[in-house]
């Protein structure tokens, strides 16, 4: 079920209250604009209309592979929907969507009792100009972009079927799409906890830097940039 509101502060708030009142997995929250948009770290996420801002959540079952993982289930679902308008578009760990290193778009995880909040912040139509970073946005990219209710409808289909099959397989289907969208190996990328060249995911999707000195550091959080 997909729900719109005009405008509201935060789909991702909206949508826990909802999660605390019992609201069904698969549950979708969809504003033409946010006021109160964040991102990692509780970074603002600029939110004018004609991007897309949505939140679903996931209620975890006791067999369920870790809640983490579904920072990557998120990843592959967004990322096979943009790429079947811009195939430049590759993933950054664990989540953020890239062109040519200007970011496209950020997913926020957020976890509210037995289900974990999912969270879309996706440029389609603009981009901020006045950020610390390159953004982009699809438009841009791709000549034309879908309206956010479109693009909604693919995304939630493309997550379900991704979500169905981390459940039914684990997460190792999940990370194989996941390298498949990704930078190659040997990209150098600098992280909260060094720079270094990137190696892959663990089994568990965790990220692997391989160091100056050839040792092997495994991140499981922070904040991740192309070099």
């Amino acid at each position: 079920m997909i729900r719109t509101v005009v405008e509201t502060g935060s789909t991702n708030d909206d949508l826990a209250a909802l999660a605390r009142d019992g609201a069904a997995e698969g549950t979708w929250l969809r504003a033409e604009r946010q006021t109160g948009g964040k991102g990692r770290q509780g970074r603002a996420w600029l939110s004018p209309p004609g991007n897309l801002y949505a939140s679903t959540l996931v209620r975890l079952q006791p067999d369920d592979p870790p809640a983490p993982t579904l920072a990557l289930v998120a990843a592959v679902a967004l990322h096979e929907v943009v790429a079947a308008h811009a195939p430049q578009v590759r993933v950054k760990w664990p989540n953020d969507l890239l062109s040519d290193g200007a970011k496209l778009s950020g997913i926020l995880l957020e976890r509210q009792g037995d289900a974990v909040i999912v969270g879309f912040g996706v440029n389609l139509a603009h981009h901020p100009k006045d950020i610390d970073r390159p953004a982009t946005n699809l438009a841009a990219l791709a000549g034309t972009a879908p309206e956010p209710a479109a693009f909604l409808e693919m995304l939630a289909e493309a997550f379900a079927r991704w979500l169905r099959r981390w459940r039914a397989e684990g997460i190792d289907p999940i990370r194989r799409q996941w390298l498949a969208a990704a930078h190659p190996p040997g990209t150098p990328l600098s992280t909260s906890e060094g720079d270094g060249l990137f190696e892959g995911l663990t089994d568990e999707g965790a990220l692997g830097l391989r160091l100056a000195d050839g040792t092997l550091r495994v991140i499981h959080a922070g904040d991740v940039f192309l070099i």
